[in-house]
């Protein structure tokens, strides 16, 4: 009877996820398989958007694009929250809810109105930092108009946006993790270096495997941020272009069909995945323990 119960309970969820998970998954799989257009008939082609899909050029260069993003923003990300949500374990009471609130506002803030923001501040004409560096004697910089300039401005963007939540997942993290493990150190003779090595990393091993999937999830889906700050052009010279700019590219263009377009999308999902999987098998998930 218990049996009976419980599966009543989860198949409302089992019902929601086939119909709007498992069902568009299966019929996008199958359309990728087409040279299906909006209101006309298909034919089946098999694999060959997925191979046109991967050797193109474009898309080539969008994961290339969107490798590096990852090997910037993911460590950068880490560290800097790290490093901070220490410095919010010395906080006093009311300093630190004064400063968790203040770094938790730009994550509730849209990619578009953070783009709009760092565009002031980018902006070769009028941008803040631009009118600094002259103030100071320098020449403009063109942080949006060369390649290296430009990831970094966009990574700069995404680092501000998602350091709050990181952060105070980190911190509560930390603030998890028993005192006595570090009395018991002390006890032994550990360096801060060791209580660091051996404790703290432990520790937040599953704290680490949340934001590491979360960060990868979403730079690789990175969209909005480079694609108003670089006016949906990916440029300059395809540097910032992300595998989701150049689907959606493809969904507005009559060059492709949309088999072609739900292809890509289908092998940026298994890239997500992959990379995912590779995040959960390096680090692995322990349940923690206070013994």
């Amino acid at each position: 009877m218990d049996h009976i119960t419980a599966y009543a309970m989860i198949l409302p969820s089992l019902v929601l996820l086939g119909i709007f998970v498992l069902a568009p998954l299966v019929m996008s799989m199958e359309k990728s398989m087409t040279d299906w257009q909006f209101y006309q008939a298909s034919s089946f082609v098999g694999f060959s958007n997925f191979i046109a899909v991967f050797k193109n050029q474009l898309f080539q260069k969008s994961l290339q694009n969107i490798l590096w993003f990852l090997m910037v923003v993911i460590p950068a990300q880490v560290v800097l929250s790290f490093l901070f949500a220490h410095a919010l374990k010395g906080m006093t009471l009311s300093a630190g809810a004064f400063v968790k609130t203040a770094i938790y506002v730009p994550t509730v803030i849209s990619g578009i109105v953070a783009s709009v923001i760092f565009l002031f501040i980018f902006n070769y004409q009028g941008g803040l930092l631009n009118y600094l560096i002259r103030l100071s004697g320098g020449k403009r910089v063109g942080f949006l108009a060369e390649p290296l300039p430009a990831r970094f401005s966009i990574s700069t963007v995404v680092l501000w946006m998602g350091f709050g939540y990181n952060s105070l997942i980190m911190f509560a993290g930390l603030q998890d993790i028993p005192l006595s493990y570090y009395e018991a150190a002390e006890v032994d003779g550990a360096t801060a270096w060791k209580k660091l090595l051996h404790i703290t990393i432990p520790s937040l091993r599953n704290v680490l495997i949340l934001i590491l999937i979360n960060l990868t999830t979403v730079t690789l889906q990175m969209f909005d941020v480079p694609y108003l700050m670089m006016n949906a052009t990916g440029g300059p010279v395809n540097s910032t272009l992300t595998p989701m700019i150049y689907i959606y590219n493809n969904f507005k263009s009559a060059d492709y069909t949309l088999g072609f377009t739900v292809a890509g999308a289908l092998l940026l999902m298994l890239v997500i995945g992959a990379l995912n999987s590779v995040v959960f098998t390096v680090i692995g998930s322990n349940k923690s323990q206070d013994e």
